[in-house]
C-alpha cells in the first residue's frame, strides 16, 4: 500500500479519536490517562489538623513559622509509542496471493494503530512522544500535545525505513525508560521477532504501565499450499528452498508462529504488560477499540526479583530462537 492510501485511511481517524479517548478514559485504563500522582503546587500556613509531614521544614526554618506543602493532581501524563521499523515488519503479512487481507504489510498496519492511538492521545490532552528502531534507536521525538505535533509523528512514521539489518527492541525499551522522567503509558508495536527484550520490558513495567501489540498476518498460522517456494530471511538475506505442498512443513510452520506466540504472551504477562494481537487482515480500529473498552489493564503478577521470562524450557527455548526463525516473504 502506497503511502497516499495510508493517508487516506488515516484521515477518517479524528472522527474515531474521540470514541477510543472516551473507552481509554472511562475503563480501567482511565487512572492512566487522565495522569497519575500529585505534584506540587505551593505551601501555606500549617494549621492545627495538618499532617506534620507535609511540613515544609526549609520554608518553616526560613521564616521561622511551620509551613506545609500544598499538592494538586497531576493531569498530564506521557503517551510512549515505540515503533520496530526493522526489515521484517516490513514483509508481506497476508497470504501468497492478491486477496484483500494481503495489501498491508507489518508496518503498514503498524503504523496505522500508531497513528489511531496519537489522536485519541491528541483528543485526551496527553503529550505524545515516538520512538522508532530497527538494531539501533533510530529517532526519538520527544513528548509534546497538539494537531501540528500528531501530524509530525504520522509523517515521520511514514518516511521511516529500515537504516540497519536487525532489530534491538530491548534498545528501545532501555531509551523509553531513560526518556520518560513519570510515569507514562507505554505501547509497543512490533512484531517481536527478536531477542534480548524480556528483560527490559520486565524493568519498564515496573515503572510505567506497558501495552504490547504484535504485528502478526495470515501467513503465520497457515501456509497456503503454493508448490515449491523460495523464503529469504529479510535481516539476513538467507532463502531456503520448500515445498509448501506437504503437509508436515505447513503444520510445523504454524505450530512454530503458535509457540511463539503463546511465549510472547507468557513473557508480557509475567512482566506485568497488557499484550493485544493485531493482524495485517484486522481493522485496526475496531480491535483497539474493542481491546480498551474491555478494560485489559497491565498487571503487576510477577514476583520482586523474579525472571519476567521464567525458567522453563519452552521460554528458554523462545530466548534462544534468535533470527534463526524470521517472518519470510
Amino acid at each position: 500500500m502506497d503511502r497516499y492510501e495510508l493517508l487516506n485511511r488515516i484521515t477518517t481517524f479524528p472522527l474515531i479519536a474521540r470514541g477510543l479517548a472516551d473507552d481509554l478514559l472511562s475503563g480501567d485504563f482511565r487512572a492512566v490517562f487522565k495522569g497519575q500522582g500529585m505534584e506540587f503546587d505551593e505551601v501555606r500556613h500549617y494549621e492545627m489538623g495538618d499532617d506534620v509531614r507535609s511540613i515544609d521544614w526549609n520554608v518553616s526554618a526560613r521564616f521561622g513559622t511551620p509551613f506545609v506543602k500544598m499538592y494538586r493532581e497531576e493531569r498530564e501524563m506521557t503517551v510512549c509509542i515505540i515503533i520496530d521499523n526493522s526489515a521484517s515488519m516490513h514483509t508481506p503479512g497476508g497470504d501468497l496471493s492478491d486477496s484483500p487481507g494481503s495489501e498491508l504489510n507489518r508496518y503498514e498496519q503498524a503504523v496505522l494503530a500508531a497513528a489511531l492511538i496519537a489522536f485519541s492521545a491528541e483528543a485526551a490532552g496527553q503529550r505524545l512522544s515516538v520512538i522508532f528502531f530497527d538494531r539501533e534507536i533510530s529517532k526519538i521525538i520527544p513528548p509534546r500535545k497538539g494537531r501540528s505535533h500528531t501530524m509530525a509523528v504520522i509523517s515521520a512514521a511514514l518516511e521511516a525505513r529500515p537504516l540497519e539489518k536487525g532489530s534491538g527492541l530491548g534498545k528501545a525499551l532501555v531509551g523509553a525508560e531513560r526518556l520518560l522522567k513519570r510515569r507514562s503509558l507505554v505501547i509497543i508495536i512490533s512484531d517481536f521477532l527478536c531477542i534480548n527484550w524480556e528483560q527490559e520490558i520486565g524493568d519498564l513495567s515496573r515503572r510505567h504501565d506497558v501495552i504490547s501489540i504484535k504485528i502478526s498476518g495470515p501467513l503465520d498460522s497457515e501456509m497456503p499450499r503454493s508448490g515449491l517456494l523460495t523464503l529469504e530471511d529479510p535481516e539476513t538475506g538467507l532463502k531456503l528452498r520448500a515445498s509448501s505442498s506437504f503437509y508436515s512443513f505447513r503444520r510445523a510452520w504454524a505450530a512454530w508462529h503458535e509457540e511463539r506466540v503463546k511465549l510472547w504472551e507468557a513473557i508480557c504477562r509475567r512482566s506485568g504488560a497488557a499484550c493485544l494481537e493485531l493482524s495485517t487482515a484486522d481493522d485496526a480500529a475496531a480491535v483497539l477499540m474493542r481491546f480498551f473498552r474491555r478494560g485489559s489493564s497491565p498487571r503487576r503478577s510477577f514476583a520482586a526479583g523474579s525472571s519476567p521470562w521464567g525458567s522453563s524450557p519452552a521460554h528458554q527455548r523462545y530466548a534462544g530462537a534468535g533470527r534463526n526463525h524470521r517472518s519470510y516473504r
